[in-house]
């Protein structure tokens, strides 16, 4: 259906190597993306996303460490002046520890990842964006929260307190960019199938699938169709939303 279409469009994807970011970049080249950026910091792994998604369509491996700013540009610099339709700030990490041994350096890394990175990419991705924007058919900013930034997880501290700023960002720029035809939203993934939840869901992962209203964890289809409407017209008009994608673990 071409309201679901992405034909012609580019997208970057960061973190989108593996787990929910590759969800993501496989969705948006199997929904007819022409180019999909896969990054993440290892340049091997950057290689072997963009073969396996080779399957779909163009992908192009990237890599890039963009928990400092200035990897942040060295990105933006590789993508181009676009046009780039879709930017996906996927790339995250997590941490935990009990309150007395939290270490300050759980908040450098953490932070800089999920929080900062979001901010500089998507600035110093402005004019790519800008390139792609109409006011039929924005440019889309997609930032990958957690449903952490919403309910109340103990000792991730870090984590969930980044996710929450990332949602608040993601409010805050939607309504600054919006007049330049950019929208920005995010999603808040409950429990899927990923290397920063795999320990968690081996060790826990009937009792957390119980614990879903829907009673299963989440599929990479799930995560797909979320990222693909917010990107297709069909999501042309949502800006400023956080959309929780969790089988309705918020609502309890």
């Amino acid at each position: 259906m071409d309201l679901f279409s992405l034909t012609g469009k580019t997208a970057l994807v960061t973190g989108g190597t593996r787990g929910i970011g590759l969800m993501i970049a496989r969705g948006l080249l199997q929904a007819g993306a022409a180019k999909v950026y896969v990054s993440s910091r290892k340049a091997e792994a950057c290689e072997q996303a963009a073969k396996e998604l080779s399957a779909f369509g163009e992908a192009v491996p990237v890599p890039a460490d963009i928990s400092t700013e200035a990897e942040c540009l060295r990105l933006a610099e590789a993508v181009g002046d676009g046009p780039l339709h879709i930017l996906v700030n996927n790339a995250g990490a997590t941490w935990g520890a009990p309150l007395e041994e939290f270490p300050a350096s759980a908040w450098d890394k953490v932070v800089d990842l999920n929080l900062k990175a979001p901010f500089y990419l998507t600035r110093a991705l402005l004019p790519a964006l800008r390139a792609a924007a109409t006011p039929d058919d924005p440019a889309r900013v997609i930032n990958i929260g957690s449903i952490d930034g919403i309910m109340t997880p103990g000792e991730r501290y870090s984590y969930t307190t980044s996710k929450a700023a990332v949602h608040q960002l993601t409010r805050v720029l939607a309504k600054e960019l919006g007049p330049q035809h950019i929208t920005v939203n995010a999603v808040a993934p409950g429990p899927f199938e990923s290397k920063m939840m795999a320990a968690t869901l081996e060790a826990f992962g009937d009792t957390i699938a119980a614990a879903v209203p829907l009673r299963r964890i989440g599929r990479p289809d799930d995560m797909a169709g979320a990222a693909v409407f917010l990107a297709s017209r069909a999501g042309s008009f949502v800006n400023g939303a956080v959309i929780p994608v969790d089988g309705g673990l918020t609502t309890l």
